[in-house]
């Protein structure tokens, strides 16, 4: 359940019952008073800002994945997937390695673009990507905003969240990683023993863009055998794509045609067993507001019962996981999508 409050004259402040991430992997963070380079070592600014397309190895699976080395992160992916972003063809969480999200991503680029590609990273794509291309990479000074919490580990049981003031992030490496929707990892590694709880500290992020989208949003496209969202204005020009965990095979989407009801910026999420059919206890709770609330930032209600489109606490796992039928985005493509939406905006289950 989540509260919405006005979001047009029409709309009135009600309370509706939400899915919720019943399925929620823990992603615990630990406060990083100082990051250290992850194991695949530092990856530099120059290797990514002048990465050129290549062809992408073929990597054998590992006899004993438990005990392989990590991948390193790609430059000429990290430039990439930076550049898919600002181009609202979210790739999920920027890390440099690509992976399904990305491929999505690329895809569903080439072909808006008039390209060829099933999602590889080809040379004519790289190069329709780079083309007039500024620096993908920024240096951010952190402001004391960034640092100045409350922050706290997120508990795995609904009860013990239910019982904190707000679900903040665990640490402000997490809020700045979102921020730049970038993974922690990457972010380390951009970064190698930065202090990121220090106020007036410069540190390399992803020059990703918080733009709004270009026009409202008119139809949304949720593809359920692709996990992916797009939405389109008026005219049907595609105004963004994003990975989505879109239902489970337990607790499916649904199918057809709803439409959007209305929007709730920093919701809470009510557990209520009498309306919701997974199990997390037969006592009623509220869990309070913040980025690693069950349903995340932002909360876009739809047209049917307890389903809706919203953000996450785990944007690492996007479209790796499963819902409880709902549509789960990383927190800043919610926030995007949830600006350029009204009441009425159709939204089609494919």
């Amino acid at each position: 359940m989540v509260r919405l409050p006005l979001v047009a004259a029409l709309l009135a402040s009600v309370s509706l019952a939400a899915c919720g991430s019943g399925d929620r992997e823990q992603a615990q963070t630990t406060p990083a008073q100082q990051a250290q380079p992850g194991p695949a070592g530092p990856i530099s600014e120059q290797s990514i800002e002048s990465a050129a397309w290549q062809v992408q190895p073929a990597t054998p699976a590992p006899a004993d994945p438990a005990t392989a080395s990590p991948t390193p992160p790609r430059p000429e992916i990290v430039r990439a997937q930076i550049l898919l972003d600002r181009a609202r063809f979210s790739p999920g969480s920027i890390d440099g390695h690509g992976g399904e999200n990305t491929r999505q991503a690329i895809a569903a680029f080439a072909q808006a673009n008039g390209l060829q590609s099933d999602g590889e990273l080809t040379e004519e794509v790289f190069a329709r990507l780079v083309q007039n291309a500024t620096p993908v990479l920024t240096r951010y000074t952190i402001t004391q905003a960034d640092v100045a919490g409350p922050f706290r580990p997120v508990p795995t049981d609904l009860a013990d969240q239910a019982a904190l003031p707000a679900l903040n992030y665990g640490s402000a490496f997490e809020g700045l990683a979102e921020k730049f929707h970038v993974t922690e990892e990457l972010l380390s590694l951009l970064n190698p023993g930065a202090n990121f709880e220090r106020v007036g500290a410069t540190i390399l992020v992803p020059a990703v863009s918080a733009a709004p989208l270009p026009a409202p949003v008119t139809r949304i496209v949720v593809d359920k055998t692709e996990s992916s969202l797009r939405a389109y204005g008026a005219d049907g020009t595609l105004l963004a794509f994003y990975p989505a965990t879109v239902g489970s095979s337990e607790r499916p989407a649904p199918s057809g045609r709803l439409t959007v009801v209305g929007v709730a910026n920093e919701p809470d999420y009510t557990y209520d067993p009498q309306r919701v059919s997974y199990d997390r206890g037969d006592r009623k709770l509220v869990v309070p507001a913040g980025p690693n609330n069950p349903v995340g930032s932002v909360w876009i209600e739809l047209s049917r019962d307890t389903y809706g489109i919203h953000g996450t606490p785990d944007p690492d796992k996007i479209a790796k996981t499963a819902s409880n039928g709902c549509v789960r985005l990383t927190n800043w493509s919610a926030e995007q999508l949830a600006a350029a939406v009204k009441p009425g905006v159709e939204v089609i289950f494919s």
